[in-house]
């Protein structure tokens, strides 16, 4: 059997895991915006809630800002190399298909943070449109097969993305503040009420997805644990599911505790915790999707690599 190392398309896993983690500072910033901190943005005037509530959503901006920039810079990296292999021109490349579609709504994404670092409250939406619209540009063309890995990696921007910027953007900053502690724990309480329905639904979704990603590349139950592709596939599970552990151990035994200074520190370090190993998982995956998925009985060995 090949080395694991020779399967896997180096350098690759790292661009991919730049991509997966890029990907989630955008689209963490949009759920962290529009879902966990817009109640403080709403209200009137400008007293110390408010005013934390700001400088977490223009902190947000500016790390969504930077994954969306990123984004673009290997969306137009990929191009490059395939016009490259191709022995055409970029501009051939990029004039293909739905490709100038991509790169505007990534064009748009960034452009939207940009705003939204002054303050422009259309750059949110526009930030919005870029990323929501973008992960489901396929749909445009009809086709919905390639929806599946854009939704997936989506859902995982939305859960782990989110709570990046709660603990980052929130929790952190209400705890450095000069806030009493009577209205820091309340004011973390809630931000993780709202946090807690999106985070539950978008690991739903990821769920679903990865099970069908999963099986359109194992195509056999039995190639789960006879292919380097199902044992690393294996390996991802076994820490998504230490994840979901951290998750669900944070919602049942942190969330009652909140509404207190205590409260809210507990959630900081167990919340710390599910972001790390979440990370393991993206590294994981990205030598997953850079290795060649297993080849059905009698097939030649495969030349496409796995996606996400």
């Amino acid at each position: 059997m090949p080395s694991f190392l020779n399967l896997v398309d180096w350098p690759e896993p790292v661009l991919e895991l730049a991509g997966f983690l890029a990907s989630f500072l955008a689209t963490g910033a949009i759920g962290f915006r529009f879902v966990v901190i817009r109640p403080w943005l709403r209200r009137d005037g400008a007293d110390d809630l408010n005013a934390l509530a700001r400088r977490g959503v223009r902190q947000a901006a500016v790390f969504g800002c930077l994954g969306a920039l990123v984004v673009l810079g290997l969306h137009l990296n990929e191009l490059h190399a395939q016009s490259v292999e191709r022995q055409v021109s970029l501009g051939a490349v990029i004039g293909a298909k739905d490709t100038p579609l991509a790169l505007g709504l990534e064009a748009a994404a960034v452009v939207g943070f940009l705003l939204a670092t002054v303050g422009a409250g259309a750059g949110w939406l526009l930030a919005a449109a870029g990323v929501v619209l973008g992960t489901f540009r396929p749909a445009f063309a009809g086709q919905w097969l390639r929806l599946v890995n854009p939704i997936h990696v989506l859902a995982g921007g939305f859960w782990i993305g989110t709570l990046f910027y709660v603990v980052t953007a929130g929790i952190l900053p209400s705890l450095r503040s000069g806030l009493t502690p009577e209205r820091r724990g309340p004011f973390v309480r809630d931000m993780v009420a709202r946090f807690s329905p999106l985070a539950l639904v978008s690991a739903a979704v990821l769920a679903l997805f990865g099970v069908i990603t999963a099986w359109r590349h194992l195509k056999t139950l039995s190639a789960l644990w006879t292919t380097p592709y199902g044992i690393t596939l294996i390996v991802k599970l076994c820490l998504v599911a230490c994840v979901l552990a951290l998750g669900a151990f944070n919602f049942r035994r942190q969330r009652p505790l909140l509404g207190t200074d205590a409260g809210a520190r507990s959630l900081r370090g167990s919340a710390t915790a599910e972001l790390a190993m979440a990370t393991l998982v993206l590294v994981v995956t990205s030598l997953l999707v850079s290795m060649p998925s297993p080849k059905p009985p009698g097939a030649p060995l495969p030349s496409v690599h796995a996606q996400r």
